[in-house]
């Protein structure tokens, strides 16, 4: 333990060049700027890096937060980038506001690197719900035209749809699926088989917010197109981005809207919204634009005063995320998901509703008791074993389950505080 600390103390301070991140104009920052985005160390061994992971976030030790998928913590480090934009903002707000154009298009550039696109095609926005808004309301629709959704989608989403609905006269042609489902012949065939040709637009949920099924999204999206290339697919990619290992790019999508303060951890109320370059021109802006017919992907970035500093910050919580890497954070959280599913899925009255293929699911996963409801066991889990969670539903009332997210700060002996509660409960008359 005492050679752990001391590497954690001093070992943890070493460069890591492949995934080092500057900032414009850093050399000419004060030592107390260049602190902030001072480089993170590079650890090959498995153990002390989930140990490091742990100690950059300042989680409650008392309360195990398995409720990731909902808003994420950020690490120490975002929390201090975003202190240090808050305070020097708050010198003379309308002087910084407008003179960190640099480094906001870095941040950009940082993102579309991520998502594997031009940052011509990528706006910082809000979270999903904006980003799914902006396209839903930027189109240009006839009466009649068909979407096809499902009823597992997110419920902002199918509201959001069903006023269009309301308003323009379109079809919402509603598809189901019976979660969790491990068949992408049966899940493309869905899809494939609800389009006509007044279909306008493919509603596509990547990672399901009930239980984690992953979509195959790019099989899905080149069948779609195969029929016919002129429909629009929109992904909503609230639980995917950061999460699981993919780029934006090989999709094949025309958008995709996504949260970054989920699997990210980017400050709260950052978000992100891909167009593809040639869409751009054919989608109005949500808030009003000079010119709201450009090809310009920036018409996407103007809603008044912002929040920049959370903005900015946004290029730390990448950093952070490079540091561990994409496939070894996924596999991680995969194993997250694994450990407490393998402990509990043979006891009598649980029911686990998530795949345990990985092609089918990552860190989100759920389960429900036969001997209790879902608001109840969530209510005991917290109240006598200290765990943090959620129940979700779908549309139908067909799914139901208790949605557990765990993130890579995440502990086993937190996993185990949910695994006593399980054993426990489903032993309850």
């Amino acid at each position: 333990m005492t050679n752990r600390r001391k590497f954690l103390k001093k070992g943890c301070m070493a460069a890591a060049a492949s995934t080092a991140f500057t900032i414009p104009n850093i050399a000419n920052a004060s030592e107390k700027e260049q602190n902030v985005w001072r480089e993170l160390p590079q650890i090959k061994d498995e153990e002390f890096l989930w140990d490091w992971v742990r100690s950059e976030y300042s989680v409650s030790t008392s309360v195990a937060n398995l409720n990731n998928g909902g808003v994420s913590p950020q690490p120490k480090v975002v929390q201090e980038v975003l202190a240090h934009y808050t305070r020097e903002f708050n010198t003379i707000p309308s002087m910084h506001m407008w003179s960190k154009g640099d480094i906001s298009n870095s941040v950009r550039e940082q993102l579309a690197e991520l998502a594997g696109c031009s940052p011509e095609e990528i706006a910082v926005n809000r979270n999903t719900t904006e980003a799914i808004n902006t396209v839903i309301w930027g189109m240009n629709y006839n009466k009649g035209d068909e979407i096809i959704l499902t009823e597992q989608d997110y419920t902002s989403v199918m509201n959001t749809w069903e006023e269009a609905e309301a308003r323009y006269g379109v079809v919402l042609k509603w598809l189901s699926f019976e979660l969790p489902i491990e068949d992408d012949e049966e899940i493309v065939e869905a899809y494939t088989s609800a389009i006509t040709d007044k279909t306008k637009l493919v509603m596509i949920t990547h990672v399901n917010n009930l239980n984690g099924n992953i979509m195959p999204v790019k099989k899905i999206t080149a069948a779609v197109k195969k029929v016919n290339p002129d429909i629009k697919v929109l992904v909503d990619g609230a639980h995917a981005f950061a999460h699981i290992n993919f780029k934006i790019s090989d999709l094949g999508c025309d958008y995709y809207g996504t949260s970054l303060h989920k699997w990210l951890c980017s400050p709260f109320g950052t978000g992100m919204l891909y167009i593809k370059k040639s869409e751009i021109k054919n989608l109005w802006p949500l808030f009003t634009h000079e010119d709201p017919q450009s090809d310009d992907i920036n018409k996407f970035n103007t809603f008044g005063t912002r929040n920049l500093p959370a903005e900015l910050s946004i290029a730390r919580a990448i950093y952070f995320h490079n540091t561990i890497g994409s496939e070894r954070k996924e596999a991680r959280l995969r194993y997250l998901k694994d450990y407490w599913i393998t402990r509990v899925s043979d006891i009598p009255n649980v029911e686990i509703k998530t795949s345990m293929k990985p092609e089918y699911a990552c860190a989100l996963g759920s389960f429900s008791l036969k001997n209790m409801s879902d608001g109840e066991v969530a209510q005991k889990l917290y109240k006598n074993y200290h765990v943090h969670l959620t129940h979700k539903g779908d549309k139908t009332g067909k799914f139901h389950g208790m949605r557990v997210t765990p993130h890579i700060y995440t502990s086993t002996k937190e996993l185990d505080w949910l695994v006593k509660g399980i054993q426990n409960l489903a032993k309850v008359q």
